[in-house]
């Protein structure tokens, strides 16, 4: 378990040795914690040090966010009134982090606490509980699938954080249906798996008229359920570990709450006892097919173009194929993370970090540590890879110091089009400097072209490469991954203008100006 500690707060000095600290230390090793991530100051530092002599690993980071405005958006948040209460609460905190949906939990302790003593212990939280649908409920939603013409099942990032992954992979095997897996559902069963429909996803979402949604929100990723993404009369059997998401923006036809695993085995076994499978030679299948096809000869005529400087399609096509297996996948950015989720599989669960549901820029080279240092401690020797756009790199760019200072041998790759979404060459930029003050000609969405976000990596003891050409990549980008000793950086120089292929329903991507 991870816990996040890096709020700083003001009170009189205390030694290291205070009651305070080591409650805090102690209730969060009770608790099972393993690493703790914050920004020092007083009295952090007394925390962090107290965390670390009860066996807690600590990792000091350089960026921090407005910690109190997290408040609002926890699922639990406390201020103990007495250092008696601190073990209980932070008990309570960790309980609720991961009982029911999965959320961070915010616990505020007072400065005045720091020279009290506690003798009070709060033993471990024991893990989730697991809850069953009911048997009725699941019944009907096997006849609801059975009577699908356009079946498609939705594997959400809840069916990751509930570890589904092999009753899924069985579920799909004997039912036959088609997948489509959320960014943060990729690779719950693999990428590359003969009914993962992905390449087609504006037509799987338009034409389905029954979808399994296993741990998905019908919020903005996915349209909401709604037209014209959506066929107006789908029916929807909604299956999720809280009670309060079912038939938000769109009514069930069949609600099933409790444990995605349990729930995906409950279906399962009445799939298996009926002996249905969905057609493979179905008009449905056809059309997915021949859509994936399609959508697959574009991506790959845009991933070969051969001229310079490189577009999306190209830069992801090469790291595609020097990416391991294994490796986990942390992403954000616009173009970047849009293009990047539908190039660079997924094939194993849990192995993708991105924005998420609120497209939080500034999440990623957080993530990637957090996952280094897991990584590291388990020696699993899996490659953590960080995709960035430039701009998105911009929001935390010097937690590349954090992960030379403890030598994480994190790969970042910066897809840079000098801009947010899209840039000017150098040439252009000079020629607006000419006209005047910038403030006032250069577009918003510009960022300084060819900012050398290499050199910083290079500075702080890392690797740092310029990257122009397909060759300079795949060179580039092997001697990472062979690196196991320090952090890399790829500096991967694009087309200003480069651009997500046409999409099928244009207002996704056409600005609102």
């Amino acid at each position: 378990m991870i816990a996040a500690f890096c709020k700083r707060f003001s009170c009189a000095g205390a030694k290291y040795g205070s009651y305070f600290y080591r409650a805090m230390g102690e209730s969060l090793s009770l608790q099972k914690v393993e690493y703790m991530f914050g920004i020092v100051g007083v009295p952090i530092i007394e925390v962090a040090m107290a965390a670390q002599a009860a066996g807690i690993k600590y990792v000091g980071m350089r960026n921090e966010q407005a910690v109190e405005a997290c408040r609002l958006y926890s699922k639990f948040s406390a201020r103990p009134s007495s250092l008696e209460a601190i073990p209980s609460v932070i008990e309570k905190a960790v309980r609720t982090s991961m009982y029911g949906r999965p959320g961070a939990c915010y616990v505020d302790i007072a400065g005045d606490m720091v020279n009290a003593k506690v003798d009070r212990i709060v033993s471990c939280c024991p893990p989730p509980p697991v809850s069953l649908a009911d048997h009725g409920a699941v019944t009907e939603a096997i006849s609801v699938l059975k009577a699908a013409k356009r079946p498609l099942v939705i594997i959400g990032k809840g069916a990751a954080h509930g570890r589904a992954e092999i009753a899924l992979r069985k579920f799909v095997k004997m039912s036959g249906l088609p997948f489509l897996p959320t960014p943060m559902g990729k690779g719950v069963l693999p990428d590359d798996h003969p009914n993962c429909v992905a390449a087609a996803r504006s037509r799987a979402l338009l034409q389905a008229d029954v979808v399994l949604l296993l741990g998905a929100r019908l919020n903005w990723i996915l349209h909401f359920g709604l037209p014209p993404r959506f066929d107006p009369d789908v029916k929807v059997i909604q299956v999720d570990l809280c009670a309060e998401e079912m038939g938000n923006n769109v009514r069930p036809a069949v609600a099933l709450l409790g444990d995605i695993n349990a729930i995906v085995t409950q279906l399962l076994e009445c799939v298996h006892k009926d002996g249905w499978k969905y057609p493979s030679d179905t008009e449905w299948w056809s059309t997915l097919k021949d859509k994936i096809v399609a959508n697959a000869k574009i991506s790959k005529a845009l991933a070969l173009q051969s001229t310079l400087p490189m577009n999306y399609y190209t830069v992801f096509h090469h790291v595609s194929q020097l990416l391991p297996h294994d490796c986990i996948i942390v992403s954000e950015g616009a173009n970047t993370m849009d293009i990047g989720r539908t190039m660079l599989n997924n094939y194993l669960p849990r192995h993708r970090l991105d924005a998420g549901t609120f497209g939080t820029m500034g999440v990623g080279l957080g993530f990637a540590i957090a996952a280094a240092a897991v990584e590291r401690s388990r020696n699993k020797g899996r490659r953590i890879v960080c995709v960035e756009g430039d701009s998105a790199f911009g929001f935390s760019g010097m937690e590349v110091e954090t992960m030379c200072r403890y030598n994480l041998p994190v790969v970042i790759i910066v897809v840079n089009n000098n801009g947010i979404y899209s840039g000017v060459d150098p040439e252009t930029w000079k020629e607006m400097a000419k006209m005047g003050d910038l403030t006032a000609i250069a577009p918003p969405v510009t960022l300084l072209p060819e900012a050398r976000y290499d050199k910083i990596m290079a500075a702080l003891g890392g690797r740092g490469f310029l990257v122009r050409t397909v060759e300079e990549l795949r060179s580039a980008l092997q001697l990472s991954l062979s690196d196991w000793e320090k952090p890399s950086l790829l500096n991967i120089l694009i087309d200003p203008s480069s651009d997500r292929k046409q999409q099928e329903f244009p207002w996704l991507t056409r600005s609102n100006l």
